[in-house]
């Protein structure tokens, strides 16, 4: 019996919630994640989890075996490390999480020029808004927007993630350009279902705040899809700078209202202390900072707290 591998199965049957989520991160199935429990309750003498028909509960005793192979499991990890550390040349399983937008259009590149220069390493890319547990999850590195908490990482500053406001050029001559945050409630706007209620993206016009019409002519939950609305002449657009870049260089969309944009939110790349020796993530940290360092004279952006809405024009 491989008492490790079982403890691995058994954390992330409790991590996951249920053999079948767990079975997709083991890329194994979901009868062979029960076989693994089946091994070491046996072995231990003691039911572990509860079994129902969608999800799987600890027992107490479950509980407290978690905790202790989650610290197992993590001492295994550092030995590994600990002779990785001795290797000159980057190589190995390197696991990395981003958000999605920014991850797809600028961390996935990054992460395929870095495999091209390291050809034993391998990169396992996580692309989630979710703000997942560096440690706790088994991640070498992650890439976080906005303010990084004191979970004692240590936490390089990148290039700042900023909006742009921009419309086709065809839109711009049926409507018109847009001067100030209040012309919004003149114009058909797109909007991202998930941020429209939010203060991030606050915008600033001669000293007041104003906020993107919650009343959009159309609404989605995924910025593809705004792109492509927004290409098409439907309305104005405010998305990720990363997002609009290549329909910004091209002149397919045209950027407007550029002195009411919300303020640009830090982005830090972020890692446990104690593995930035190891050689595969010391050359990655190093090529994501080289790649997206903030410019000599910027200092980087501070985050800012959620404030009050406030009545805005743009909402009327």
């Amino acid at each position: 019996m491989d008492k490790l591998r079982n403890m691995e199965v058994m954390v992330a049957v409790v991590e996951a919630g249920s053999f079948a989520a767990a079975a997709r991160q083991l890329g194994i199935s979901a009868v062979m994640v029960g076989k693994h429990i089946q091994q070491l309750e046996a072995h231990l003498g003691a039911r572990l989890l509860q079994r129902s028909t969608r999800r799987s509960s600890l027992t107490e005793v479950g509980a407290a075996f978690y905790e202790d192979s989650k610290r197992v499991l993590e001492q295994v990890r550092w030995a590994e490390s600990a002779v990785e550390r001795s290797r000159a040349v980057p190589q190995g399983l390197l696991r990395v999480s981003a958000p999605f937008t920014l991850g797809s259009h600028v961390i996935a590149p990054l992460v395929a020029d870095f495999l091209q220069r390291h050809p034993q390493v391998r990169v396992d890319l996580h692309l989630s808004d979710s703000v997942v547990d560096v440690v706790g999850e088994g991640f070498d590195a992650a890439v976080r927007i906005g303010r990084v908490a004191d979970e004692g990482l240590v936490a390089r500053p990148l290039r700042p993630y900023g909006m742009v406001i921009a419309a086709s050029p065809d839109y711009l001559r049926r409507h018109g350009t847009p001067r100030s945050a209040a012309d919004l409630a003149h114009h058909q706007c797109l909007s991202h279902s998930v941020w429209q209620r939010r203060v991030e993206w606050t915008l600033h016009d001669g000293g007041a705040e104003f906020f993107w019409p919650e009343n959009a002519r159309f609404i989605c939950n995924q910025g593809e899809g705004l792109r492509q609305a927004a290409l098409q002449g439907l309305g104005l657009v405010m998305q990720p700078e990363v997002l609009l870049a290549d329909a910004l260089a091209t002149g397919a969309l045209v950027p407007v209202m550029q002195h009411c944009l919300p303020v640009p939110r830090p982005v830090h790349l972020v890692y446990a202390p104690d593995r930035r020796q190891l050689p595969k993530l010391a050359r990655f940290v190093e090529h994501v900072v080289a790649a997206l360092a903030l410019p000599p004279e910027q200092p980087a952006p501070a985050a800012v707290s959620p404030r009050r809405r406030a009545a805005s024009p743009a909402r009327s």
